[in-house]
């Protein structure tokens, strides 16, 4: 039985990669895969608490960053393949 992380790498067709926990289902990109495993890893440590501030008003944070909470897709299907 594994006991480490299982991560998925996957090469876009503009070249960028996608880097996704398979655990947390969070996902980053980068340039490069040395990148974007580096954008994981702090997007996991941020997703599990080891770093950055708790987000308490999940919809007004996003608004903060110009998302609309509403056009969010509710079904996986509606996702980017790196989210998926």
């Amino acid at each position: 039985m594994s006991t480490g992380r299982e991560i998925r790498l996957i090469e876009e067709d503009d070249g960028w990669w996608s880097a996704i926990d398979e655990e947390t289902g969070v996902a980053s990109q980068g340039k490069t895969r040395r990148e974007a495993l580096d954008n994981l890893d702090e997007a996991v440590a941020l997703h599990t608490g080891e770093a950055g501030e708790p987000i308490e008003d999940e919809d007004a944070f996003l608004r903060s960053i110009g998302v609309d909470p509403d056009e969010i897709p509710d079904e996986p299907h509606d996702l980017p393949q790196f989210m998926q």
